[in-house]
């Protein structure tokens, strides 16, 4: 291998480890919400290799929109779970073994068609996940508007403006909305999930949002951040 060649792997390398290290700085005006402020609450729950974020589902009607079109129509339930993904392989529930090769197709195949779900939860829905498995989040009420903006910015609409259901499955309340962008080993449904961080003012390692683990360690740093700066961090 000649000079140049070496030279062309060195940088190659080079610009990956610097990619896999970046950091997307977090907006302290959006996040943690100051000392005396309300603000709103959000859970981000992990299921061992997936991520969704608990909102309140009056956070989510706030604003108008398609957002807010689709979560009025959602079963009763004071929470919603807020998630992304494939729009084949996230809905369907089957055994993984069966769906291996669907799996391979979302993960291998730019370009695949994405859905946003909406799952209404009548009980607080960290009762189902273990503490390790759940971060609180206390956002700014601005910090709520721009992460619940991100949401809506992934909504495909219809003519009208309207949000364009994908797929409802019986006894199950979760419904699936169309989405404007696309699902592939270079846009997972973890990377989608710390977007929505970051939109709501949370520093992020976008390159390394692969895994549900550096999703969970990032909220927990940001967390701890915060009672660094003496403010009071959500306790659960």
């Amino acid at each position: 291998m000649g000079a140049l060649g070496r030279f062309l792997i060195a940088a190659l390398i080079g610009l990956l480890a610097a990619l896999w290290t970046l950091t997307r700085s977090g907006d302290p005006a959006l996040f943690p919400a100051a000392p005396g402020e309300p603000g709103v609450t959000v859970y981000l729950l992990d299921n061992g290799f997936h991520t969704d974020l608990a909102v309140p589902r009056a956070a989510l009607l706030e604003g108008g929109g398609a957002l807010a079109e689709a979560t009025a129509g959602l079963a009763p339930g004071d929470w919603v779970l807020v998630g992304w993904g494939d729009a084949t392989f996230y809905v369907d529930q089957r055994p993984i073994p069966g769906r291996l090769a669907d799996g391979a197709r979302a993960f291998f195949r730019p370009g695949n068609a994405s859905v946003v779900m909406l799952d209404p939860e009548a009980r607080d829905p960290t009762r189902r996940f273990r503490a390790e498995d759940r971060q609180a989040l206390r956002l700014s009420r601005a910090g709520m508007a721009a992460l619940r903006a991100r949401v809506q910015a992934s909504l495909a609409t219809d003519a009208a403006g309207r949000p364009i259901l994908a797929a409802a499955r019986p006894g199950d309340d979760a419904r699936f909305f169309a989405s404007r962008e696309t699902f592939w080993i270079g846009h997972l449904c973890n990377h989608w999930t710390a977007e929505l961080l970051s939109a709501g003012g949370l520093p992020v390692r976008p390159f390394r949002a692969v895994t549900s683990g550096e999703v969970m360690r990032t909220a927990a740093r940001a967390e701890q951040d915060a009672a660094k700066l003496d403010l009071q961090p959500v306790r659960d």
